[in-house]
């Protein structure tokens, strides 16, 4: 049997799986995917945690954080929010780009936001959005999309920082995850 670790967060409770990434690193899977209540209280918790006139636009990577960030459009009234995709998509024209490293993807990804978004956010407050802040190579890709943009950050969030990310004081969430070691002992 697969160990898990059990993880309260905006008052639910999940076993998370354990995960062997290498020879010395293990972590906790969180995936909201498909897990409407988890997503829907993650959503309300984190609003709670911005104030509405604090920002403009949302903008999250893709692909985990988009039932996330969709949920706190729709909560907060907002009719519209910005993904910022893996791939470069046909209908993206004068889009602009970065360079992505996750703890969880293995080798370098980029990220792209439409010339549109960035037209649209271009001296605008923006709200990052993720699930996990880990390393913050995701919310620094992002971060540096939107500053291309003309943007300016108004905020960092997500629903778990794990890892030494819990120290940092630049992001806002909601609890902290810890790391593992091979045989599934937190670090």
């Amino acid at each position: 049997m697969k160990k898990t670790y059990p993880l309260t967060v905006a008052g639910c409770q999940r076993n998370l799986p354990l995960c062997k990434l290498n020879e010395n690193l293990t972590i906790a899977g969180f995936v909201i995917f498909g897990d409407v209540e988890l997503t829907c209280a993650c959503a309300r918790d984190l609003l709670k945690l911005v104030s509405e006139d604090e920002y403009d636009y949302m903008v999250a990577p893709e692909a985990k954080a988009i039932p996330l960030i969709h949920e706190m459009a729709r909560q907060s009234g907002r009719n519209e929010y910005i993904i910022l995709r893996k791939g470069k998509k046909a209908y993206m024209q004068g889009s602009i780009e970065v360079e992505d490293r996750s703890i969880t993807t293995a080798g370098t990804q980029k990220l792209f936001m439409d010339g549109a978004d960035a037209e649209k956010i271009r001296g605008k407050r923006v709200l990052i959005i993720d699930d996990v802040i880990s390393t913050g190579g995701s919310i620094a890709a992002a971060e540096e999309l939107v500053t291309q943009a003309g943007a300016i950050v108004a905020a960092r969030m997500a629903i778990l920082a794990e890892g030494k990310a819990k120290d940092r004081t630049d992001i806002r969430f909601l609890e902290a995850l810890p790391l593992f070691d091979p045989d599934g002992n937190p670090l």
